[in-house]
């Protein structure tokens, strides 16, 4: 008898620890949720560059106080949490018309989170197989500071998803120039990143070809907000383009290509985590005069 209740007494116990087990992951999952950080780029529209690589070494992230809004960065209250510390190395021009990378992902505590610090290491840029180091102001020490508008709310047991949009064009500055005998002297690396909060953006892509239906390669093609360009791409040999991290709404949008008109849609529809297609027909100029004579 002394034995029947003493297993059914480790029975007993087996059983509250598996529901104190369950329970505890039921918490865990209730804290922590998952954030996936993602880059892409804003394309460079020199075709001579063949690499703009980058080397990031470090990412950390901060909780939005809710008192202050963008306030001290640096306040005890909501410091900065380290995300993930190493050497990873992204060649950005892989990285174009919708493409990304994964740069982590990662359990953090719940919470809305409105600031990212991108540390970045070495960065250089290949021309005709020739290599130039950039020098990055500030990067390895200090970082980049980068604003998440709207912030990125981590919930329970979800995966939350950021995207660093890496504007090529803007944060490699040429200095001399390709066309003289002096020719290109380096580059400067200013970074221009945009944090996009997916939950809230989305994506739009199509194709661009002319009257004949021939696809245009290299054709430009831009999404406006706030009457600037927000964020742009050029096509590929087939024609396509995609623009990712989108703010929901209606947008005006614009694509154009050398000897060829811009054609522009004033209302093209974005929703949050959707994706929006919009092909555009562009006419030859000399077409057009045809047609005025």
């Amino acid at each position: 008898m002394k034995n029947i209740i003493k297993v059914f007494g480790l029975i007993g116990l087996a059983l509250i620890i598996i529901v104190s087990c369950q329970k505890n992951d039921k918490i865990n999952n209730d804290n922590f949720g998952i954030l996936r950080i993602s880059i892409t780029d804003d394309p460079f529209p020199l075709e001579f560059i063949e690499e703009a690589n980058v080397v990031i070494t470090k990412v950390e992230i901060r909780e939005k106080d809710d008192h202050d809004g963008y306030g001290n960065e640096e306040d005890n209250g909501y410091p900065f949490m380290t995300l993930m510390e190493g050497d990873l190395e992204f060649n950005l021009l892989e990285l174009r018309n919708g493409v990304t990378a994964e740069l982590l992902e990662m359990d953090i505590p719940v919470g809305d989170y409105d600031l990212i610090r991108l540390y970045v290491g070495e960065t250089s840029i290949v021309v005709d197989n020739e290599e130039y180091k950039v020098k990055v102001p500030s990067g390895p020490q200090t970082g980049i500071k980068i604003f998440i508008e709207p912030a990125i709310s981590v919930t329970g047991g979800l995966t939350s998803e950021l995207l660093l949009d890496f504007s090529l064009e803007k944060s490699f500055i040429l200095q001399g120039n390709m066309h003289t005998p002096a020719g290109i002297k380096g580059f400067i690396f200013k970074p221009v990143i945009r944090a996009v909060n997916n939950s809230t953006a989305g994506t739009v892509e199509g194709v661009v070809t002319d009257t004949a239906s021939v696809a245009l390669k290299d054709a430009y093609v831009w999404i406006e907000a706030a009457d600037t360009v927000f964020a742009s791409a050029y096509t590929d040999t087939t024609g396509f383009y995609a623009i990712t991290g989108i703010p929901e709404g209606t947008h005006p949008m614009f694509a154009t290509k050398e000897n060829y008109d811009t054609v522009m849609y004033s209302d093209v529809e974005i929703k949050a985590a959707n994706l929006t297609v919009q092909d555009f027909i562009l006419t030859p100029q000399e077409e057009e005069e045809d047609d005025g004579e």
